[in-house]
């Protein structure tokens, strides 16, 4: 997947197109939980922008909740809403990488928890 961000001359400040898409591509699901974003420096050369125009972006959607940076890891797509949602977030990400590992299929992955979530709610 590649993070697709048109800056225009809109008078919209270059950083606040950044923040916004960012946190709209990740509010609609089209960033998933634990997507990793670009490095700041990366970012802000393919669009054309001052590093510290990005990195003020990635402050203010940190500040949001929208990512997290995990140190030398890089910058992450953070679980939003509901302690439940994150909860939920988190542990369908574990699945979905053990499956991977494993070797599994999309469909695999998702038959297996459409299974499981039959026997548990009796569905």
């Amino acid at each position: 997947m590649t993070l697709k961000i048109h800056i225009d001359d809109s008078g919209v400040a270059p950083y606040e197109q950044v923040r916004a898409r960012i946190s709209e591509l990740a509010r609609a699901g089209v960033l998933p939980v634990g997507y990793r974003l670009p490095t700041v420096r990366g970012l802000a050369e393919s669009l054309g922008l001052a590093a510290n125009t990005v990195a003020k972006a990635y402050r203010v959607l940190e500040g949001d909740g929208v990512i997290e940076t995990r140190g030398r890891n890089g910058t992450f797509v953070a679980a939003t809403g509901s302690a439940v949602e994150k909860e939920l977030a988190s542990e369908g990400r574990a699945f979905a990488e053990r499956a991977h590992r494993l070797g599994a299929s999309q469909e695999e992955a998702l038959a297996a928890v459409r299974e499981a979530l039959r026997a548990v709610y009796g569905q």
